[in-house]
């Protein structure tokens, strides 16, 4: 037999905040959530990511390591 009173209050309705706005609802142990990065604005999801190499990393490893890239064969 289950334990009584050992698990924490269930909010069906839960408000989940970003930026101060209300952006969803959802179960949780909290009644209210905030968070500061949700899916409606983060870039992945907006299509707005772009990946930058300015420090040349993937190069830097080739040379550390005496390899050559598919363009140097």
């Amino acid at each position: 037999m289950a334990n009584k009173d050992i698990h924490p209050k269930w909010y069906n309705n839960a408000k989940v905040y970003c930026d101060g706005k209300h952006i969803m609802t959802v179960g949780s142990t909290k009644p209210e959530l905030y968070v500061d990065i949700w899916s409606g604005n983060h870039p992945f999801f907006t299509g707005s990511q772009r990946i930058i190499d300015t420090e040349g990393r993937v190069e830097k490893f080739m040379r550390k390591y005496n390899m050559q890239t598919n363009s140097n064969k």
